[in-house]
């Protein structure tokens, strides 16, 4: 029973380092480097566009929190400042 085992054990080996140099080996031409690097180009793009997403949320989070206007010009509707009496 040993032996029929590693046989097939084997020969799965073999079958998935096959597949695996072939997958490798279509990779290094040129269609095969190139959609690699198309791939990375739109994944950066992604990443890109995800971060300028939330910079602009959490912008406008802080906007809200400080109480500003969408183009920078603080609101003068609450006092920040009280009046002290000297007497």
């Amino acid at each position: 029973m040993g032996r029929p085992l590693w046989f097939v054990a084997g020969a799965g080996a073999g079958v998935y380092a096959a597949a695996r140099a072939r997958r490798a080996a279509e990779s290094l031409t040129a269609d095969g480097l190139r959609d690699r690097l198309r791939g990375w180009q739109l994944g950066a793009r992604l990443f890109a566009e995800e971060v300028q997403q939330g910079r602009t949320e959490r912008e406008t989070q802080l906007r809200e929190q400080l109480g500003l206007r969408p183009h920078g010009v603080p609101e003068l509707t609450t006092s920040t400042h009280e009046t002290k009496d000297p007497h």
